[in-house]
C-alpha cells in the first residue's frame, strides 16, 4: 500500500505519518515543494528511530507520480468527497492521496478524479482533521480489510 503527501508543510505531521507507513509497511511518496526540508529536526523527532524501517520516494509533481505507477489505483482524500472513506474497497496496493494541510489537493487533481474521492465524516461546521490522524484513519481502514495481511 502507498500513502502519498502532495506537498506536506508542517514537518511533525510528515514524521508521524513516515512512523504510520514504519509500522504498517505502506510506502511513503512525497511530492515536492516539500515545506520543510528533510533534514528539519521536527521531521526527524516526529518519526522517531521509525525512518530505516520507511520506503520512502520523492517525486517532483503528481503528475510525474501518476506516470510512473499507471496502472495505479488511486483515493484522493478531501473533506469535498463524497463517499465515506468506509465505503471504498482497497486493493492491496493502493495509493491513498493527501493534500497539503492548509489547502488540501489542488481542484484540478479533485475534478480529475472524482469518483475516487473519500472523506473521513466530521461534525458540521469543522474544518478538518489532523493531517497524521487522517491518514492514520484511512491506511488502517484499508489495512482491514486486507485482514491486516503482513501485520502482526
Amino acid at each position: 500500500m502507498h500513502v502519498v503527501l502532495v506537498e506536506p508543510e508542517i514537518p511533525q505531521n510528515t514524521g508521524n505519518i513516515a512512523r504510520t507507513c514504519a509500522v504498517t509497511g505502506c510506502i511513503l511518496h512525497l511530492v515536492k515543494p516539500l515545506g520543510f526540508s528533510t533534514d528539519d529536526k521536527y521531521l526527524k523527532r516526529a518519526g522517531l528511530d521509525y525512518w530505516y524501517l520507511v520506503d520512502v520516494h520523492y517525486h517532483d509533481s503528481f503528475d510525474e507520480l501518476k506516470q510512473k505507477y499507471p496502472h495505479g489505483r488511486f483515493y484522493f482524500s478531501t473533506t469535498k468527497g463524497k463517499k465515506w472513506y468506509t465505503e471504498m474497497k482497497y486493493e492491496k496496493d493502493c495509493f491513498l492521496v493527501f493534500g497539503k494541510e492548509t489547502a488540501g489537493l489542488p481542484d484540478r487533481i479533485l475534478k480529475e478524479n472524482e469518483e475516487w474521492c473519500i472523506r473521513v465524516p466530521m461534525k458540521k461546521g469543522a474544518r478538518s482533521l489532523n493531517l497524521s490522524n487522517a491518514v492514520a484513519i484511512i491506511v488502517y481502514e484499508a489495512l482491514r480489510q486486507q485482514r491486516f495481511e503482513g501485520l502482526v
